[in-house]
C-alpha cells in the first residue's frame, strides 16, 4: 500500500475544515453564552460578539498544539477568562443575566447553562467551591426575585398567568442537547 504524505498546506487545509466544523456546530452555543455573559439582547450583542470572535480565533491558533483537548472546552474556558478580563465593561444591559454582576453572570452560565463541575469553575475562576455555591445560590435568589418584580410590574404572576414554585425564575436555556461539548449533568436555572 502507498503512504501518502500530507504536506504543510495540505495539513493547513484540514486543520481549516475541522475548524469550520467545529464552528458551524458550536458557536451559536457559544454565541448565546457570550451573550448571557456580557448581558445584552439577543439581537444587539456586539461585545459578545468580539468576546467570541477573539475566543475562536484563540482556539483556532492553539487547534493543533492540544489535539487531545476538547475544542469546545477550549472556546469555553478562553471565554470565560476573557470575560472575566474585560468584566468591568459589561454592567447593565437587556439581557436575562442583567440583574447580576459580571463574576455572578460568570459562575450562573458555568454552572446553569453550561453544566461545568463546581470544582472546575472554582479553579477556573480561583475561587473556593464553598464561594461558587454561594455565589451560585445568591444569583438564582435574585434572579427569581428580578422576575418576580418584573411580573407584577406586568400585573402577572411569572409563567404567564399560572402559579409558578419555587424554581421560578428567568428561563436560561441548558441546552442539553448540545453537541461538540463534554461537561457533567445538565442544570437548568429555572
Amino acid at each position: 500500500m502507498r503512504e501518502h504524505r500530507i504536506g504543510p498546506g495540505g495539513e493547513q487545509a484540514r486543520r481549516t475544515r475541522e475548524f469550520e466544523a467545529f464552528v458551524a456546530g458550536a458557536a451559536g452555543r457559544l454565541l448565546h453564552a457570550a451573550t448571557l455573559l456580557t448581558a445584552e439582547s439577543r439581537t444587539a450583542n456586539p461585545h459578545a460578539r468580539a468576546l467570541l470572535t477573539a475566543s475562536l480565533a484563540h482556539t483556532y491558533a492553539v487547534w493543533t498544539r492540544s489535539p487531545d483537548e476538547d475544542p469546545y472546552d477550549l472556546a469555553r474556558r478562553d471565554l470565560a477568562a476573557r470575560f472575566g478580563r474585560t468584566a468591568w465593561r459589561h454592567h447593565g444591559g437587556q439581557g436575562p443575566l442583567a440583574a447580576l454582576g459580571p463574576q455572578e453572570r460568570l459562575v450562573v452560565v458555568l454552572r446553569l447553562y453550561e453544566g461545568v463541575a463546581e470544582e472546575q469553575v472554582a479553579a477556573l475562576l480561583g475561587l473556593s467551591e464553598a464561594r461558587v455555591r454561594a455565589v451560585c445560590a445568591r444569583s438564582v435568589a435574585a434572579l427569581r426575585a428580578a422576575a418576580r418584580q418584573g411580573a407584577a410590574r406586568r400585573g402577572a404572576t411569572p409563567g404567564g398567568g399560572r402559579e409558578v414554585g419555587p424554581g421560578a425564575g428567568p428561563e436560561i436555556d441548558s441546552g442539553a442537547g448540545r453537541e461538540g461539548g463534554s461537561g457533567p449533568g445538565r442544570e437548568t436555572a429555572a
